[in-house]
């Protein structure tokens, strides 16, 4: 089972979380939090594969705990959850080590995806707003150069998949896309990751995005 944690200052959407994701029947709801104050103890006791983060609570945000969980020695996965196509918050979330951002409004069937790419170690970001996102979070880093060398390494189909990843797309969705399997995408995107250094696909978006990739 995949333990999840859900930490949103919102009964009604920590319950309609958790009714979407115990539908799954591999996730289990282990933990929840109505402010980001008591999310690093939840984590400690439940031990959750993964974390759902309201970015904006009341007393202590969702920035206050993702610091928080990534100070614990294995800490879980975490997603953050918003209601704003581009927040400022989400932007430093990845900064701080987000594995990424979903819209609180994610059709289920994306939602419980999501869930079980961050378990598996991946990374998410919401399609609707990836290019936007990822454009403030690097805004003004001076790393265009550096990108377009990592991305020369790549094959023509190599960029293919990071541009795609860059705009948020699943696997499933890139393997839709290019006519491949899904079980081809993922060999194409493990080995965009190892040849860029990216650790996660949001990482790679980032290489995508600063290398011209997307706009």
């Amino acid at each position: 089972m995949i333990k999840v944690m859900l930490a949103d200052d919102e009964d009604l959407v920590r319950s309609g979380l958790r009714t979407i994701l115990t539908s799954a029947g591999d996730i289990e709801v282990v933990a929840e939090a109505d402010d980001g104050l008591h999310v690093a103890d939840l984590a400690r006791q439940h031990r959750p594969h993964v974390a759902l983060l309201d970015i904006r609570m009341r007393s202590a945000d969702g920035l206050f705990a993702l610091r928080r969980l990534r100070a614990l020695p294995e800490p879980p996965k975490v997603a953050m959850l918003t209601t704003f196509d581009v927040d400022e918050y989400v932007t430093e979330a990845l900064r701080i080590g987000a594995s990424g951002f979903l819209l609180k409004d994610t059709e289920p069937a994306v939602l419980i995806r999501a869930v079980r790419d961050l378990a598996a170690g991946g990374a998410v970001l919401d399609p609707g707003v990836a290019a936007r996102v990822l454009s403030q979070v690097a805004d003004g880093e001076r790393a265009a150069e550096p990108a377009r060398r990592l991305l020369a390494s790549l094959s023509e189909r190599e960029r293919e998949v990071v541009g795609l990843i860059g705009q948020g797309l699943s696997n499933a969705e890139i393997g839709s896309a290019l006519h491949l399997s899904e079980a081809t995408v993922k060999g194409y995107v493990s080995a965009v990751l190892g040849k860029i250094g990216a650790v996660n696909r949001v990482q790679a978006a980032l290489v995508a995005y600063r290398g011209g990739l997307i706009a």
